[in-house]
């Protein structure tokens, strides 16, 4: 199972092109509002993506046959991080952010829909800058496998392999017997949600470009505002609940959208998952919502309740958007929102974190150890959705949040070199990890990343691809069974 080098080049310059085109939109954007600076910067990086492209493609043609899996987590994770690489290069060039790092992290934390920002005054960014920033939320939202697959069919071929190992969730089904086929259908409902977005927005008073940048921010999660007030600057209710819908819509399984299309609004509602997820969000805002009107944070019911629902939507879903400080609020509201950092939303949405799915077998799994333990000689399986889990899935599942955790750890431990407080070394890599953006203290809803040195960006940097691919399709490139496939 040896790894074809011409396929991956051919595919990598492929992707090269897709995003020198999803550059197009921001160069407009520069050329209406007369930024020819960074309009410079933009036809600079979309030649040289097209040309180093082009050339991979021309020289490096091959028959097309399935990749197999060795082939398809190399695609994905370099696919990831060239994204990134380009995607920083207008940054730099304009001098909109000069530091190589500092544009490296930002762009991590856009293509990875994680909203975890250096920039200590968003609004000085060109509107341009802006609008490219929060364009990669949406880009990567749906997975830039995913966009190619969409927008490329011939890469259709095998595509279903490469584009799952990239996308958020234990699966990705195959909806359609042509992978691209199911790509084109996923992007038309993402689509369809963010001019609803848009359209629901502009109704609310926003102008169209911070309709678009916050729609992007919504659909994709990523939390990119253009304001350094993030959501909180617009004082209305209409616009706050706006996106706390969206951000949930978004933080559910994609898949369930399309099947319910074939079967019926009752094929979400009768998802165990979604149940879940909803459950998690109701149940946590009410608790939040209480906690503040005791402590006398907040007066008004429907305030806290408004404060407490975004709140809980943003950090679940990972969007990262804020309307308020929770790094102020009790420590009982804090708590809570802490746990969230760690659940995550739906598999199979734009959403990061654990995954609603995960921590729900994780705790099927938990209440069988019960039973096992009174009824030893009882056959239990985990079941969701009234069918039983395959042991390999559950496997896979527990594998996966020892993973999680023994990240977290090791990254909280690698970035302690800057010798910041605890609380906000292990908050910034749950935040990174899990896509979400803000954490607790220093690096809090009202503060940024800028202080980290940069040796502790680029694990963090690393840390947002690696959360965002499910880990596995990152560290098993890592792993010796990955160098040596005969290995037992």
């Amino acid at each position: 199972m040896s790894i074809n080098k011409k396929r991956i080049i051919y595919l990598l310059g492929a992707l090269l092109i897709v995003i020198s085109l999803t550059m197009t939109p921001s160069l407009l954007v520069a050329l209406i509002y007369k930024e020819y600076k960074c309009a410079k910067a933009f036809i600079f990086t979309i030649s040289l993506c097209l040309l180093i492209g082009i050339a991979f493609k021309r020289n490096h043609k091959f028959e097309f046959s399935k990749f197999n899996n060795r082939e398809g987590y190399l695609i994905v994770t370099l696919c990831w991080f060239l994204s990134s690489i380009f995607g920083c290069l207008p940054f730099i060039i304009s001098g909109s952010i000069p530091n190589i790092i500092d544009a490296f992290f930002e762009t991590c934390s856009g293509f990875s829909t994680t909203g975890a920002s250096i920039l200590t005054d968003i609004e000085a960014l060109p509107m341009s800058m802006l609008f490219w920033r929060s364009f990669t939320h949406w880009v990567g939202g749906m997975g830039i496998i995913v966009f190619a697959m969409a927008f490329l069919p011939k890469l259709g071929i095998s595509g279903q392999l490469i584009a799952s190992a990239e996308t958020p969730g234990p699966t990705l089904d195959k909806l359609t017997p042509r992978f691209s086929d199911t790509a084109k259908n996923l992007y038309l409902i993402y689509l369809f949600i963010s001019i609803l977005e848009v359209l629901l927005l502009l109704l609310g008073g926003l102008n169209l470009f911070d309709a678009l940048i916050h729609t992007f921010g919504t659909v994709g999660t990523g939390g990119f505002s253009n304001h350094n007030a993030s959501v909180a600057y617009y004082d209305s209710d209409f616009v706050h609940w706006i996106i706390i819908i969206f951000m949930i819509i978004s933080g559910t399984n994609f898949n369930l959208y399309y099947l319910s299309l074939k079967k019926g609004l009752n094929t979400i509602f009768k998802d165990e998952e979604f149940k879940f997820y909803i459950s998690t969000i109701t149940l946590f805002a009410f608790f939040i919502t209480l906690c503040l009107l005791l402590n006398g944070k907040e007066n008004n019911f429907f305030t806290a309740l408004t404060k407490a629902t975004f709140q809980v939507s943003s950090i679940v879903t990972a969007t990262g958007f804020a309307t308020d400080d929770f790094d102020i609020w009790p420590t009982f509201a804090k708590m809570l929102i802490f746990i969230l950092m760690f659940m995550g939303a739906s598999s199979s949405s734009t959403g990061g974190g654990v995954k609603m799915i995960r921590i729900l077998v994780a705790l099927k799994l938990i209440f069988r150890g019960f039973s096992l333990k009174t009824h030893n000689t009882r056959i239990i399986s985990v079941k969701i959705n009234k069918k039983a889990l395959p042991s390999d899935t559950i496997s896979n599942i527990a594998n996966f949040i020892f993973l999680y955790i023994a990240t977290v750890l090791l990254a909280t431990f690698l970035i302690s070199v800057d010798n910041f407080d605890i609380l906000t070394n292990l908050s910034s890599v749950a935040a990174c990890i899990a896509n979400i953006g803000p954490g607790f203290s220093l690096v809090g809803p009202t503060m940024n990343y800028s202080m980290f040195s940069g040796f502790s960006k680029i694990i963090l940097s690393i840390v947002m691809i690696a959360g965002r691919l499910e880990l596995f399709t990152f560290f098993i490139l890592f792993s010796r069974y990955y160098r040596d496939p005969n290995r037992a």
